[in-house]
């Protein structure tokens, strides 16, 4: 049963984290990425999201549960439900973060809620996080995690999708297989078995196939956006999961600029024309 005014007394815990940005992760991202470079000299400014290539969660093997993530409790509050995903996140882009920064992260838990959904309870849990390079404050994250149990009918985990956008100025296939969720998950000492454990993804979650990570679309999206607007600057970008991607058919990033140029739509489509993904990046208006 869940003691929701127990795990709501993690709100306001805080940690402070540092860390150095080196080439080889920005190089190794480039290359799951499938581009033909990326930032790996001091002073080159890394792409968006690609913070998320540092601060790794460095748990011992000991500390780990079932599924590979982290046992409950510590930083976050121990939510009694087995199944913890990535559910979206807020990111305001203040300034570039560069190859050879010394970088502290501070992360607050900002709110804990709980809510009936269809398959049963919900935790939500949402953690702020401040990072600061030599010059400052230079990102704010708001990163949203839902909680929810495990389904005792097959497939019960894949929620019936809603449809995605049909006119896109710029669409890309991804062909997420199992080796680059690996490679991903390597990339972000990322242990959660749903990413590259097929008969723990299907026999005992009851997913279809390995799940691509949320943060890995939201990734290949702001991509997409690099791809078609070299120039442009990201200011902030606003990403939610809608509905699961897995290894087991390709699917599609979309994107559409808005008319006045300050803003980008982009979502991801899975095979069947669902939506995964939707997102909005804003662009900075001093950038020519």
């Amino acid at each position: 049963m869940l003691d929701l005014a127990h795990l709501q007394q993690w709100i306001g815990k805080s940690e402070t984290r540092t860390d150095t940005v080196t080439e080889v992760p920005c190089a190794a991202m480039a290359a799951t990425m499938d581009m033909e470079s990326g930032p790996q000299q001091p002073g080159d400014a890394i792409a968006p999201l690609w913070h998320w290539l540092y601060f790794l969660p460095l748990h011992r093997q000991s500390e780990l549960g079932e599924d590979g993530h982290a046992k409950r409790g510590g930083f976050l509050p121990p939510v009694p439900l087995p199944r913890r995903m990535w559910a979206g996140g807020r990111l305001q882009f203040l300034q570039d973060i560069r190859v050879g920064d010394a970088i502290t992260r501070t992360s607050r838990i900002v709110k804990v809620d709980a809510k009936e959904g269809k398959t049963g309870p919900l935790v939500f849990v949402l953690v702020r996080h401040e990072i600061a390079g030599p010059a400052g404050l230079a990102i704010v994250e708001e990163h949203d995690i839902v909680y929810r149990g495990m389904s005792g009918e097959s497939n019960a985990a894949v929620p019936k999708g809603i449809p995605a956008p049909q006119e896109a100025a710029w669409t890309r296939e991804i062909n997420a297989d199992a080796v680059m969720l690996f490679r991903y998950s390597a990339l972000t000492f990322n242990g959660h078995r749903i990413h590259y454990d097929r008969s723990y993804t299907t026999g005992t979650e009851g997913y279809p196939g390995l799940i691509v990570h949320g943060p890995l679309i939201a990734t290949l999206l702001l991509d997409l956006l690099r791809r078609q607007m070299p120039g442009a600057r990201v200011a902030g970008f606003r990403f939610k999961a809608v509905s699961p991607l897995f290894d087991t058919a390709p699917f599609q990033v979309c994107g559409m600029p808005s008319a006045d140029g300050k803003t980008v739509s982009l979502w991801a489509k899975g095979p069947d024309g669902m939506l995964a993904m939707e997102a909005t990046a804003t662009l900075d208006a001093s950038e020519p």
